[in-house]
């Protein structure tokens, strides 16, 4: 059997470069091209010495490499424009850029759907995250306070991340309703409670010496539940990454979420 063609967008950035590492190393997949908006050279060298086209158009690389996939983790403004460009050109989108609206998700559905291609977009590629949110998702019925707590890297660019918020909007679905947010009667300084996602104050830690970490806190009268993940490191990701990309040859439409892959 073939190996799955995959190009690769911001590849400049540190989890595109693990995206094509966990490419290379897996006898399924084969990066073939990839996109950088800073590129200088007409190739990038991989991890095991083999060269791979580098361009900073898009459609012409899809055009000239003929992909099966394309493994994006850019940014909200650029994904959906490059999402729209591969659907056209009949390349599978994996997606794990956070901060999609909820009207280009829908967008991209649609094309996907119309197009009859596979594509996947998560809020997070982590196993483990994943878990950590259906445990919270099971959580969620059965306590009225809940509160979120993620921890991310000095460098990131988004808070609160897309991953808790998407945990807030699936505990409130999965509840039937919105939590109970405590009262505060007095604010000494603006938002001490961070930002509330469907009555779940959410809080935003930045600082050095973290990758990405969420906890989820649950009370209810005389107890706590706390659900934790830690991403130590960005090779978490790859796993679940090479899923969607294997994954989305088998199917017609857009899945969001790494969870109806597992079965969740």
């Amino acid at each position: 059997m073939a190996a799955i063609k995959v190009v690769v967008t911001g590849a400049s950035g540190k989890m595109s470069r693990e995206v094509l590492a966990a490419l290379v190393n897996d006898p399924e997949t084969e990066p073939v091209g990839a996109v950088s908006q800073s590129a200088t050279e007409e190739y990038l060298a991989l991890p095991d010495g083999d060269r791979i086209p580098l361009s900073k158009d898009l459609e012409a690389l899809l055009a000239r490499v003929k992909p099966d996939v394309m493994v994006d983790f850019t940014s909200a403004a650029y994904a959906v424009p490059a999402a729209r460009q591969a659907i056209a050109a009949g390349v599978r989108p994996v997606i794990g850029t956070s901060g999609l609206a909820p009207r280009d998700v829908e967008e991209l559905q649609a094309l996907c759907a119309t197009a009859r291609l596979g594509g996947v977009i998560a809020a997070n590629f982590a196993l483990g995250a994943v878990v950590m949110m259906h445990l919270a998702n099971v959580a969620a019925r059965f306590f009225d306070y809940a509160e979120i707590i993620e921890m991310h890297h000095e460098a990131k660019a988004d808070a609160p991340s897309g991953t808790a918020i998407a945990t807030a909007h699936a505990m409130a679905e999965a509840r039937g309703r919105e939590f109970v947010t405590a009262p505060t009667l007095k604010e000494t300084l603006p938002h001490p409670r961070g930002s509330v996602v469907e009555g779940i104050p959410v809080h935003s830690l930045r600082l050095p010496g973290l990758m990405a970490h969420q906890e989820i806190v649950l009370g209810s009268q005389g107890q706590t539940l706390r659900i934790r993940h830690d991403a130590l490191n960005r090779e978490c990701y790859m796993p679940g990454v090479l899923m969607a990309v294997k994954e989305v040859m088998n199917r017609s439409e857009m899945v969001v979420g790494l969870d109806k892959l597992l079965g969740l």
